[in-house]
Protein backbone atom coordinates (compact mmCIF):
# COMPACT_ATOMS: atom_id res chain seq x y z
CA UNK A 1 0.00 0.00 0.00
CA UNK A 2 0.97 3.66 -0.35
CA UNK A 3 0.72 5.94 2.67
CA UNK A 4 -0.21 9.54 1.83
CA UNK A 5 0.16 11.99 4.70
CA UNK A 6 -1.91 15.13 4.30
CA UNK A 7 -4.05 12.95 2.06
CA UNK A 8 -7.22 14.93 2.68
CA UNK A 9 -5.52 18.20 1.75
CA UNK A 10 -5.15 19.87 -1.61
CA UNK A 11 -2.21 18.21 -3.36
CA UNK A 12 -2.44 15.12 -1.15
CA UNK A 13 -6.05 14.34 -2.07
CA UNK A 14 -5.27 14.69 -5.78
CA UNK A 15 -2.46 12.16 -5.30
CA UNK A 16 -4.87 9.86 -3.44
CA UNK A 17 -7.35 10.16 -6.33
CA UNK A 18 -4.71 9.21 -8.88
CA UNK A 19 -3.36 6.30 -6.85
CA UNK A 20 -6.83 4.92 -6.16
CA UNK A 21 -7.68 5.41 -9.82
CA UNK A 22 -4.89 3.09 -10.88
CA UNK A 23 -5.86 0.43 -8.35
CA UNK A 24 -3.38 1.14 -5.55
CA UNK A 25 -4.29 0.44 -1.94
CA UNK A 26 -4.08 3.84 -0.25
CA UNK A 27 -3.88 4.81 3.42
CA UNK A 28 -4.49 8.45 4.33
CA UNK A 29 -2.91 10.12 7.34
CA UNK A 30 -4.58 13.43 8.14
CA UNK A 31 -6.82 15.39 10.44
CA UNK A 32 -10.26 16.02 8.92
CA UNK A 33 -11.43 18.63 11.42
CA UNK A 34 -14.74 20.42 11.00
CA UNK A 35 -14.42 21.78 7.47
CA UNK A 36 -15.32 20.15 4.16
CA UNK A 37 -11.99 18.54 3.32
CA UNK A 38 -13.51 15.08 3.85
CA UNK A 39 -15.21 15.68 0.51
CA UNK A 40 -11.79 15.58 -1.13
CA UNK A 41 -11.80 11.84 -0.40
CA UNK A 42 -15.40 10.85 -0.91
CA UNK A 43 -15.05 9.55 -4.49
CA UNK A 44 -12.18 7.18 -3.77
CA UNK A 45 -11.63 3.83 -2.12
CA UNK A 46 -9.31 4.24 0.86
CA UNK A 47 -7.97 1.43 3.03
CA UNK A 48 -7.74 3.49 6.22
CA UNK A 49 -7.64 7.03 7.60
CA UNK A 50 -5.06 7.50 10.36
CA UNK A 51 -4.76 10.53 12.66
CA UNK A 52 -1.20 11.93 12.65
CA UNK A 53 -0.77 11.29 16.36
CA UNK A 54 -1.55 7.60 15.74
CA UNK A 55 0.78 7.19 12.76
CA UNK A 56 3.83 5.84 14.60
CA UNK A 57 1.85 3.09 16.30
CA UNK A 58 0.05 2.26 13.04
CA UNK A 59 3.36 1.93 11.20
CA UNK A 60 4.82 -0.30 13.91
CA UNK A 61 1.71 -2.48 13.75
CA UNK A 62 1.85 -2.92 9.98
CA UNK A 63 5.41 -4.02 9.19
CA UNK A 64 6.14 -4.71 5.54
CA UNK A 65 2.80 -3.43 4.26
CA UNK A 66 3.80 0.09 3.14
CA UNK A 67 5.60 0.13 -0.20
CA UNK A 68 6.04 3.93 -0.34
CA UNK A 69 5.29 7.07 1.66
CA UNK A 70 4.11 10.28 -0.03
CA UNK A 71 4.47 12.93 2.66
CA UNK A 72 2.30 15.96 1.86
CA UNK A 73 1.20 16.61 5.44
CA UNK A 74 2.22 20.03 6.76
CA UNK A 75 1.03 23.43 7.85
CA UNK A 76 1.00 25.07 4.43
CA UNK A 77 0.01 28.63 5.36
CA UNK A 78 2.76 31.09 4.53
CA UNK A 79 1.14 33.43 7.07
CA UNK A 80 1.54 31.03 10.04
CA UNK A 81 3.28 32.84 12.90
CA UNK A 82 3.42 30.04 15.50
CA UNK A 83 6.93 28.84 14.74
CA UNK A 84 6.88 26.13 17.41
CA UNK A 85 3.82 24.68 15.68
CA UNK A 86 5.63 24.78 12.33
CA UNK A 87 8.64 23.03 13.83
CA UNK A 88 6.45 20.32 15.37
CA UNK A 89 4.35 19.60 12.28
CA UNK A 90 6.63 20.51 9.39
CA UNK A 91 10.09 19.68 10.73
CA UNK A 92 9.97 17.06 13.47
CA UNK A 93 7.17 15.08 11.83
CA UNK A 94 9.04 15.03 8.51
CA UNK A 95 12.35 13.98 10.03
CA UNK A 96 10.65 11.28 12.10
CA UNK A 97 9.04 9.89 8.95
CA UNK A 98 12.40 10.08 7.19
CA UNK A 99 13.94 8.00 9.97
CA UNK A 100 11.16 5.41 9.77
CA UNK A 101 11.46 5.13 5.98
CA UNK A 102 15.23 4.76 6.30
CA UNK A 103 14.97 1.96 8.85
CA UNK A 104 12.15 0.22 6.98
CA UNK A 105 13.81 0.69 3.54
CA UNK A 106 10.66 2.37 2.18
CA UNK A 107 10.77 5.11 -0.50
CA UNK A 108 9.86 8.63 0.68
CA UNK A 109 8.56 11.44 -1.51
CA UNK A 110 7.94 14.63 0.45
CA UNK A 111 6.67 18.14 -0.20
CA UNK A 112 9.10 20.99 -0.02
CA UNK A 113 8.20 24.43 -1.41
CA UNK A 114 9.32 27.25 -3.68
CA UNK A 115 8.97 29.40 -0.54
CA UNK A 116 12.47 28.12 0.34
CA UNK A 117 13.84 30.45 -2.38
CA UNK A 118 12.80 33.61 -0.53
CA UNK A 119 12.82 36.74 -2.70
CA UNK A 120 14.45 34.84 -5.56
CA UNK A 121 17.67 36.88 -5.49
CA UNK A 122 19.67 33.63 -5.25
CA UNK A 123 17.80 32.18 -8.22
CA UNK A 124 15.50 29.16 -8.51
CA UNK A 125 18.05 26.42 -9.13
CA UNK A 126 17.14 23.17 -7.36
CA UNK A 127 20.78 22.20 -6.85
CA UNK A 128 20.73 20.64 -3.39
CA UNK A 129 24.33 20.68 -2.27
CA UNK A 130 24.69 22.00 1.29
CA UNK A 131 26.46 25.12 -0.04
CA UNK A 132 23.72 25.86 -2.59
CA UNK A 133 20.97 25.47 -0.01
CA UNK A 134 22.89 27.64 2.49
CA UNK A 135 22.61 30.58 0.07
CA UNK A 136 18.79 30.62 0.22
CA UNK A 137 16.92 32.93 2.60
CA UNK A 138 13.20 32.12 3.00
CA UNK A 139 10.99 35.13 3.70
CA UNK A 140 8.64 33.44 6.18
CA UNK A 141 8.69 30.78 8.85
CA UNK A 142 6.78 28.32 6.66
CA UNK A 143 9.47 28.53 3.97
CA UNK A 144 12.18 28.16 6.62
CA UNK A 145 10.53 25.02 8.03
CA UNK A 146 10.60 23.41 4.59
CA UNK A 147 14.15 24.61 3.99
CA UNK A 148 15.36 23.13 7.27
CA UNK A 149 14.19 19.66 6.21
CA UNK A 150 15.76 20.03 2.76
CA UNK A 151 19.08 21.03 4.28
CA UNK A 152 19.10 18.14 6.73
CA UNK A 153 18.39 15.54 4.05
CA UNK A 154 20.90 17.12 1.67
CA UNK A 155 23.55 16.92 4.39
CA UNK A 156 22.79 13.24 5.00
CA UNK A 157 23.01 12.57 1.27
CA UNK A 158 26.31 14.47 0.89
CA UNK A 159 27.85 12.54 3.78
CA UNK A 160 26.49 9.24 2.40
CA UNK A 161 24.68 8.53 5.62
CA UNK A 162 21.66 6.17 5.71
CA UNK A 163 18.58 7.35 3.79
CA UNK A 164 15.53 5.61 2.29
CA UNK A 165 16.17 3.61 -0.91
CA UNK A 166 14.44 6.44 -2.76
CA UNK A 167 14.11 9.94 -1.29
CA UNK A 168 12.69 12.89 -3.17
CA UNK A 169 11.86 16.44 -2.07
CA UNK A 170 9.51 18.39 -4.35
CA UNK A 171 9.68 22.18 -4.39
CA UNK A 172 6.15 23.01 -5.48
CA UNK A 173 5.65 26.43 -7.04
CA UNK A 174 2.22 28.15 -7.29
CA UNK A 175 -0.19 25.21 -7.48
CA UNK A 176 -3.87 25.59 -8.43
CA UNK A 177 -6.62 23.10 -9.10
CA UNK A 178 -9.50 21.09 -7.64
CA UNK A 179 -9.81 20.15 -3.95
CA UNK A 180 -8.28 23.37 -2.60
CA UNK A 181 -11.63 24.75 -1.41
CA UNK A 182 -11.02 24.16 2.31
CA UNK A 183 -7.89 26.34 2.29
CA UNK A 184 -9.71 29.65 2.78
CA UNK A 185 -7.38 32.60 2.26
CA UNK A 186 -4.64 30.21 1.09
CA UNK A 187 -6.62 29.07 -1.96
CA UNK A 188 -5.19 29.96 -5.34
CA UNK A 189 -6.25 33.23 -6.94
CA UNK A 190 -8.19 31.14 -9.47
CA UNK A 191 -10.36 29.49 -6.83
CA UNK A 192 -10.79 32.62 -4.73
CA UNK A 193 -11.92 34.71 -7.69
CA UNK A 194 -14.18 32.24 -9.48
CA UNK A 195 -17.21 33.21 -7.37
CA UNK A 196 -16.19 36.88 -7.63
CA UNK A 197 -16.33 36.96 -11.41
CA UNK A 198 -19.50 34.85 -11.52
CA UNK A 199 -21.06 37.61 -9.39
CA UNK A 200 -20.00 40.15 -12.05
CA UNK A 201 -17.41 41.77 -9.81
CA UNK A 202 -13.85 42.67 -10.82
CA UNK A 203 -10.77 40.74 -9.78
CA UNK A 204 -8.59 42.74 -7.40
CA UNK A 205 -4.83 42.54 -7.93
CA UNK A 206 -2.08 44.14 -5.89
CA UNK A 207 -0.44 47.27 -7.20
CA UNK A 208 3.27 46.96 -7.77
CA UNK A 209 5.57 48.75 -5.35
CA UNK A 210 8.60 48.37 -7.56
CA UNK A 211 9.32 50.59 -10.58
CA UNK A 212 10.58 47.65 -12.65
CA UNK A 213 7.18 45.88 -12.47
CA UNK A 214 3.94 47.43 -13.72
CA UNK A 215 0.72 46.75 -11.82
CA UNK A 216 -0.35 43.16 -12.44
CA UNK A 217 2.92 42.32 -14.18
CA UNK A 218 4.38 40.56 -11.15
CA UNK A 219 5.36 37.05 -12.24
CA UNK A 220 4.75 33.57 -10.87
CA UNK A 221 5.27 30.03 -12.07
CA UNK A 222 1.71 28.68 -11.88
CA UNK A 223 1.36 24.90 -12.11
CA UNK A 224 -1.81 22.83 -12.41
CA UNK A 225 -2.16 20.26 -9.66
CA UNK A 226 -2.62 17.50 -12.24
CA UNK A 227 0.99 18.05 -13.31
CA UNK A 228 2.20 17.81 -9.71
CA UNK A 229 0.41 14.47 -9.39
CA UNK A 230 1.95 13.21 -12.63
CA UNK A 231 5.42 13.97 -11.27
CA UNK A 232 4.70 12.03 -8.07
CA UNK A 233 3.34 9.02 -9.98
CA UNK A 234 6.36 9.02 -12.27
CA UNK A 235 8.70 9.07 -9.30
CA UNK A 236 6.87 6.17 -7.66
CA UNK A 237 7.35 4.26 -10.92
CA UNK A 238 11.06 5.17 -11.12
CA UNK A 239 12.48 4.27 -7.69
CA UNK A 240 16.08 4.79 -8.80
CA UNK A 241 15.52 8.57 -8.94
CA UNK A 242 16.34 10.51 -5.77
CA UNK A 243 17.03 14.18 -5.07
CA UNK A 244 15.35 17.53 -4.54
CA UNK A 245 13.50 18.84 -7.59
CA UNK A 246 11.49 21.88 -8.56
CA UNK A 247 7.89 21.28 -9.62
CA UNK A 248 6.76 24.17 -11.78
CA UNK A 249 6.25 24.74 -15.49
CA UNK A 250 9.53 26.55 -16.03
CA UNK A 251 7.66 29.54 -17.44
CA UNK A 252 6.72 32.57 -15.32
CA UNK A 253 3.38 34.24 -16.12
CA UNK A 254 1.84 37.48 -14.86
CA UNK A 255 -1.13 37.93 -12.57
CA UNK A 256 -2.78 39.70 -15.51
CA UNK A 257 -2.27 36.57 -17.62
CA UNK A 258 -3.90 34.45 -14.94
CA UNK A 259 -6.84 36.84 -14.44
CA UNK A 260 -7.48 37.16 -18.14
CA UNK A 261 -7.41 33.37 -18.54
CA UNK A 262 -9.95 33.03 -15.73
CA UNK A 263 -12.39 35.47 -17.31
CA UNK A 264 -12.03 33.82 -20.72
CA UNK A 265 -12.56 30.34 -19.27
CA UNK A 266 -15.79 31.62 -17.73
CA UNK A 267 -16.79 33.42 -20.99
CA UNK A 268 -16.92 36.77 -19.21
CA UNK A 269 -15.46 40.18 -20.08
CA UNK A 270 -12.20 41.02 -18.35
CA UNK A 271 -12.61 43.33 -15.34
CA UNK A 272 -9.60 44.01 -13.11
CA UNK A 273 -8.89 46.66 -10.49
CA UNK A 274 -5.72 47.29 -8.52
CA UNK A 275 -5.51 47.68 -4.75
CA UNK A 276 -2.67 48.52 -2.38
CA UNK A 277 -0.69 45.64 -0.97
CA UNK A 278 -1.02 45.20 2.83
CA UNK A 279 1.96 46.75 4.59
CA UNK A 280 2.75 43.47 6.37
CA UNK A 281 3.07 41.71 3.01
CA UNK A 282 5.01 44.36 1.09
CA UNK A 283 8.42 43.42 2.53
CA UNK A 284 7.86 39.68 1.98
CA UNK A 285 6.33 39.75 -1.50
CA UNK A 286 7.86 37.76 -4.33
CA UNK A 287 7.80 39.67 -7.61
CA UNK A 288 9.17 36.82 -9.71
CA UNK A 289 9.29 33.03 -9.45
CA UNK A 290 10.23 30.61 -12.20
CA UNK A 291 11.21 27.02 -11.64
CA UNK A 292 14.37 25.74 -13.24
CA UNK A 293 13.18 22.38 -14.57
CA UNK A 294 16.22 20.96 -16.32
CA UNK A 295 17.25 18.73 -13.39
CA UNK A 296 13.91 16.91 -13.34
CA UNK A 297 14.10 16.58 -17.12
CA UNK A 298 17.65 15.23 -16.85
CA UNK A 299 16.37 12.65 -14.36
CA UNK A 300 14.08 11.42 -17.14
CA UNK A 301 10.70 13.07 -16.51
CA UNK A 302 9.09 13.19 -19.98
CA UNK A 303 5.65 14.79 -19.78
CA UNK A 304 4.88 18.37 -20.88
CA UNK A 305 3.41 20.78 -18.33
CA UNK A 306 -0.07 22.23 -18.79
CA UNK A 307 -0.19 25.77 -20.19
CA UNK A 308 -1.79 28.29 -17.82
CA UNK A 309 -4.76 28.97 -20.09
CA UNK A 310 -5.45 25.26 -20.58
CA UNK A 311 -5.18 24.46 -16.88
CA UNK A 312 -7.50 27.27 -15.85
CA UNK A 313 -10.02 26.34 -18.55
CA UNK A 314 -10.06 22.73 -17.34
CA UNK A 315 -10.35 23.81 -13.70
CA UNK A 316 -13.24 26.19 -14.36
CA UNK A 317 -15.26 24.08 -16.78
CA UNK A 318 -14.81 20.66 -15.18
CA UNK A 319 -14.69 21.60 -11.50
CA UNK A 320 -15.43 25.18 -10.40
CA UNK A 321 -18.53 25.52 -12.59
CA UNK A 322 -19.84 22.11 -11.53
CA UNK A 323 -22.31 21.39 -8.74
CA UNK A 324 -19.76 18.86 -7.47
CA UNK A 325 -16.33 20.51 -7.88
CA UNK A 326 -14.29 17.74 -6.26
CA UNK A 327 -11.86 15.44 -7.99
Amino acid sequence: MVLVTGGAGFIGSNIVAALAGRGEEVVVCDWLGRDERWQNLVKHEIAAVIAPEDLASWLSGNPGRVRAVVHMGAISATTETDVDRLVAQNVRASLSLLEWCTQAAVPLIYASSAATYGDGSAGFDDLYTPDALAALRPLNAYGWSKHLVDRRIARLAREQRPLPPQWVGLKFFNVYGPNEYHKGAMQSVVAKNHAVIRASRPIQLFRSHRPDYADGEQLRDFIYVRDCVDVVLWLLDHPAVSGIFNVGTGRARTWLDLSTALFRAADLPVSIEFVDMPAALATKYQYFTEARMDRLRAAGYPKPFTALEDGIADYVRHYLDMVDPYR
